[in-house]
């Protein structure tokens, strides 16, 4: 990145939009895994855009369905039919496993999260919500009010009631010496007894492993289990599957899975990697909750028929090559390397993860203190050694986040490993 372009950055672009790196970086083109900078520089992608780079950079699936639909008409907004929309919204209708689901799109997870949050409180009639500890929900005025990460909520202003249920972190707080089976009860009582002391809440919003927050998860089962509470109440369930869904996490198509003994979510939220780098997002719910509104209400921009086009061709390429069993194998491979170099580096508290969506929590040596100094430095190394990974979590941004392009190859993870391992090493 020309420092010229940094200072145009600074100039008229927002103090509080965060930048990687000392030097920041300009990212000009990408293939597959890889990107280059503008100086000409290569790097393996193990970050994809947040999370957002599903398939691959540069797609020839994508990049044709794109062009070939700019050619015909990029836009119309919902007040028209919509060929593309009405085709993907079958097929994500079909895939979520909800009954008589209909599907409204938007153009991100945050506004998929509003979305949600206004047709929750909407059918419950409540402006209470329970959302999970260490949680973050976007950016949005109603999001930023449900997120339980301090470090992403800039304001308690919201129009809504929040309340912080314990269970997303399993390996911090005061039900971390438990066992699952223990955790799981703990979290359960803690959830009934919050419940005794408020009016009756519209829904909890949750991520099965939460992405900003560092790739934390609970046990298997915890949010089924919170769902016989809240079912016997009559509260929805949301599952935010912005960063988990489209089957990153391997195991499963969808994080809620992990979960879903007692059937799906009431309602499920997502967005990033379904567009393959193109603005998309969406709510999926029941036709009983989504069609509880009665006013008039439309999206300008959400569905639009380029963002549906690459919708479709991704999805497609997503299926067709199986990239969930590709994030079961590969993403397996990696824990298990990563996990490997860990027992070696003092800094690294914990590996955890599914699929491709693995969380590195790096502390002082010797305490379960912090070290957010230790991430900036190990991305910094990691950048040097030509890979981008990502950071978060909720105890001052100390884990390194893991979340390649779902294709990639067993190759590429061993050489990622390897550059990650050298750049822990040099803390």
């Amino acid at each position: 990145m020309t420092p010229d372009l940094f200072g145009r950055h600074r100039a008229v672009l927002p103090d509080w939009l965060a930048l990687y790196y000392e030097d920041p970086l300009e990212i000009t083109h990408g293939e597959g895994r890889h990107v280059w900078d503008a100086a000409g520089n290569k790097y393996l992608d193990f970050f994809g855009g947040i999370l957002t780079t599903m398939t691959a950079h540069g797609l020839p699936e994508v990049a044709k369905a794109v062009g070939e639909q700019a050619g015909r008409i990029l836009h119309s907004s919902t007040l028209y039919l919509n060929r593309p929309m009405v085709e993907l919204a079958e097929r994500v209708a079909c895939l979520s496993g909800i009954p008589d689901a209909r599907v409204f799109f938007t153009t991100s997870g945050t506004e998929a999260n509003d979305t949600a949050l206004l047709l929750a409180t909407a059918y419950r009639r409540s402006n209470t919500i329970l959302a999970m500890r260490n949680s973050y929900h976007g950016r949005s005025f109603s999001a930023v009010g449900v997120t339980g990460n301090r470090g992403w909520s800039p304001t308690s202003l919201s129009p809504l009631q929040t309340l912080y249920v314990h269970g997303g972190v399993r390996t911090r707080g005061p039900y971390a010496h438990l066992d699952d089976r223990e955790f799981t009860d703990a979290c359960v009582d803690d959830l009934k007894d919050l419940l005794g002391h408020t009016r009756a809440p519209a829904a909890l919003i949750a991520e099965p492993v939460q992405g900003v927050g560092g790739f934390t998860s609970p046990p298997d089962g915890l949010y089924a289990a919170f769902r016989e509470v809240l079912h016997e109440r009559d509260i929805l369930w949301i599952a935010d599957e912005v960063q988990t869904g489209w089957g990153r996490t391997g195991e499963h198509f969808w994080g809620w899975q992990a979960h879903g003994q007692n059937g799906p979510p009431d309602i499920v939220t997502f967005a990033k990697g379904i567009g393959n780098g193109m603005s998309v997002g969406g709510v999926v719910a029941r036709a009983e909750i989504m069609n509880c509104l009665d006013s008039n209400s439309i999206s300008t921009f959400g569905g639009t028929q380029v963002t549906m086009a690459a919708g479709l061709a991704n999805l497609a390429y997503l299926l067709e090559h199986d990239l969930q069993g590709n994030a079961r194998r590969v993403g397996g491979l990696l824990l298990e390397r990563l996990r490997a170099v860990a027992a070696r580096v003092p800094h690294v508290r914990e590996v955890r993860g599914r699929g491709l969506m693995i969380g590195v929590e790096l502390t002082r040596p010797g305490t379960d203190e912090a070290a957010p100094e230790a991430a900036s430095a190990v991305l910094e190394e990691a950048r040097a050694g030509g890979l981008l990974i990502g950071k978060g979590g909720g105890h001052d941004t100390s884990a390194l986040r893991i979340a390649p392009p779902m294709s990639l190859t067993v190759a590429e993870a061993e050489e990622g490993a390897a550059i990650l391992e050298r750049a822990l090493r040099s803390v």
